[in-house]
C-alpha cells in the first residue's frame, strides 16, 4: 500500500526488522524441531526478500542450508478484474520440491487474508506439503478470511484509513515499515 513519505511515520526501522526476523527464525526452529524439512517460499515482491533473510538466519541457527524460493500468486488472485493488469512475478520452487515438507509462506503484510488464500491455491497446484505455515513481518488486522499467521514480526492494529508500507533495502534502498493515513475521499470528513 502506498503512503506518501510526508504523512507516514516509521513503526519499524532496520535494526527492528533484523531483530524480529531473528526471533521468527528461532520460533520456526523451535516449532519445527530443528527445521530439517523446512522450505521457505516468499510471496513477491518483498516476501521473497524476507524469505531470503529468514533462510540466512535459519542457517546461522541450524548450521544447515534452508531451501528458499518464491511463489507467484498473480493468477490466483480473486481481484484480477478490479485492478489493472500486472506483470507475472517469478515462481521458483527449490530443487527438492515441497512434497512432504513443512512450507513456510513468507509475506510482508497480512491484511485481509486474500493474498494468502491465493498463495494456498497456487501451492496446491505445485505439490503437497506436509504442512503449511505463515510468517509475516506485519499483521495489521482487518481479516476478511479465516487466516492467521503462525509467526508475526509486529502486530500493528490499524484503521481502514491507515496504510502500511514496507520498504526493504533490496527493493527500496532502506529497511523501514511506515504507517500513514490515506487522504480523505472527496465529500468524506
Amino acid at each position: 500500500m502506498d503512503t506518501q513519505a510526508s504523512d507516514a511515520r516509521p513503526v519499524l526501522e532496520g535494526p527492528d526488522i533484523a531483530r524480529v526476523l531473528t526471533r521468527i527464525a528461532h520460533e520456526i526452529v523451535e516449532r519445527a524441531k530443528g527445521a530439517d524439512d523446512v522450505v521457505l517460499l516468499g510471496i513477491p515482491t518483498r516476501g521473497v526478500f524476507l524469505a531470503q533473510r529468514l533462510a540466512a538466519k535459519l542457517q546461522e541457527i541450524t548450521d544447515r542450508k534452508i531451501p528458499v524460493g518464491s511463489l507467484d500468486i498473480t493468477m490466483y488472485r480473486d481481484d484480477l478484474r478490479m485492478h489493472p493488469p500486472r506483470a507475472l512475478a517469478r515462481t521458483d520452487i527449490p530443487g527438492d520440491g515441497i512434497d512432504g515438507r513443512l512450507v513456510v509462506l513468507v509475506d510482508d503484510v497480512l491484511f485481509s487474508g486474500r493474498t494468502i488464500r491465493a498463495a494456498l491455491d497456487a501451492l496446491n497446484d505445485i505439490g503437497r506439503p506436509r504442512a503449511v505455515q505463515l510468517a509475516v513481518l506485519v499483521d495489521r488486522g482487518h481479516r476478511e478470511l479465516p487466516i492467521r499467521a503462525d509467526y508475526v514480526g509486529k502486530n500493528l492494529p490499524t484503521s481502514l484509513r491507515e496504510t502500511v508500507k514496507v520498504q526493504l533495502a533490496e527493493e527500496d534502498g532502506r529497511d523501514t515499515v511506515l504507517l500513514g493515513v490515506k487522504p480523505a475521499a472527496p465529500g468524506e470528513q
